[in-house]
């Protein structure tokens, strides 16, 4: 692989700066590897603008050499990630840094030549040797990121709300929506969601996009989103404490349904008042949203709950855990106890026999002395799977992923692992 390819790593630039035409070459072959249109100059202009505003690095790896006659030019990568840090909460208001790995590609005519294992290892190593305890992504393809110590920790689910005569709340309202322009998200979304973040386990901070997509200033291939509606909830003091982004999915759609872009809400009242709203948008019959809640207040507020058809919960964030004792000791727990884990891992970054001890809620965690029996063995992934509590250590013990060594030891890790509410990641990346 040294003779074949180069593996180049930088860091989002300005434009007129040297690394901007290298970051435009790195988009495109983003773009191939997820079959994206070619984007025009204004739509990349703005993407690498925003990639600036989160300090994002990018990584490709290149053909060294001649490439082939008339195939893709050797400045567009055949293979490529993306990495970004934010903070994850972790539970009651906890926050660990982690490092977000995305636009992961490799090119169909330059696979199994180990290029993705290539990247992921080095830079989970990079990111342990800074310190850090844990990585996340977000997975197109559920089969690949299990072998690099990846496991499920969050899920969302689509749903299609009836919003006819049956779409009743049981609510009673104590602030407002107004209706408001599209453009004050550019102010106003980011704080609500700071809001949000600091209260939900397993949310992760917002990159720049997502203003700047809600706010409909950018939209396909750079130009704005003219179809995009906005609302507003005002609290009983008047403050904005949420906000819903839409748009309208055209009157070829039956029956008429109105898209939700962006709902975010800083308490429940919030949430079920935007809903409120939704559902009484005139000429509408139905509302969709593609990153709804599984574990969802809208459904037991409903007088008929059956107005919500729901698909099958998908997976949203995967978790890595790069240092157990660190990563556990980040977080706090909802019941005391102790438990020893011995943690597998191929990769040999979180590898251990490790004791976790709660009191009050806070945790010791100590590497278990040589010969100490654990309660539970499971691998890496299992391990991010249950970080989270999104994910049943009694579920996964009875699949056989999780060991149990002593009986009632992964009820024991259900209730210590259990979070605050129910764990939910609103920004995909």
């Amino acid at each position: 692989m040294t003779e074949k390819y180069e593996i180049r790593r930088f860091r989002a630039a300005q434009k007129g700066e040297p690394d901007y035409a290298l970051g435009v070459s790195w988009l495109r072959g983003v773009g191939v590897g997820f079959y994206d249109e070619r984007h025009k100059d204004e739509f990349v202009d703005k993407v690498m603008a925003m990639y600036r505003a989160d300090n994002r690095e990018l990584t490709g790896v290149y053909q060294c050499g001649t490439v082939a006659a008339h195939s893709l030019a050797a400045d567009i990568p055949v293979a490529t990630c993306g990495t970004l840090r934010k903070n994850l909460n972790v539970g009651y208001g906890r926050q660990l840094e982690a490092q977000l790995i995305t636009a992961v590609t490799v090119r169909g005519t330059h696979r199994r030549q180990g290029l993705l294992r290539r990247m992921m290892t080095e830079d989970l190593a990079a990111s342990k040797a800074d310190g850090l305890a844990i990585a996340a992504l977000t997975a197109s393809e559920a089969s690949i990121y299990g072998r690099f110590g990846f496991g499920v920790a969050t899920f969302e689910r689509s749903v299609k709300v009836d919003t006819g005569p049956r779409f009743r709340l049981r609510h009673s309202a104590s602030g407002s929506v107004e209706v408001a322009d599209r453009k004050v998200l550019l102010e106003l979304a980011q704080g609500v969601f700071e809001r949000v973040h600091r209260v939900t386990p397993g949310s992760i901070d917002r990159q720049d996009a997502y203003r700047q997509r809600s706010s409909g200033t950018l939209g396909r291939d750079g130009a704005e989103d003219e179809s995009i509606r906005c609302a507003l909830h005002y609290d009983a003091d008047g403050a904005v404490d949420g906000y819903v982004a839409y748009k309208f999915s055209g009157w070829d759609t039956t029956p008429a349904t109105m898209e939700v872009v962006d709902l975010v809400a800083a308490t429940t009242s919030g949430y079920l008042e935007l809903w409120q709203f939704l559902g009484s948008i005139d000429l509408i019959q139905r509302v969709a949203w593609a990153e709804a809640p599984v574990d969802d207040p809208l459904t037991w507020a409903l007088e008929d709950p059956r107005c919500i058809e729901s698909a099958e919960n998908a997976d949203m964030l995967w978790l890595r855990i790069l240092d157990t004792a660190k990563a556990l000791g980040a977080r706090r727990y909802s019941t005391d106890g102790s438990l020893v884990l011995h943690v597998t891992d191929t990769l040999g970054f979180a590898a251990g026999t490790y004791t976790l001890t709660v009191t009050d809620g806070e945790a010791r965690v100590e590497s278990a002395p040589d010969g100490t029996e654990p309660d539970l063995s499971l691998d890496v992934a299992e391990l991010g799977s249950v970080f989270l509590g999104a994910v049943c250590p009694v579920t996964l013990a009875a699949a056989g992923r999780i060991l149990e060594h002593v009986s009632g030891a992964a009820l024991t890790a259900r209730l210590m692992f259990a979070v605050d509410r129910a764990p939910h990641c609103l920004t995909h990346f």
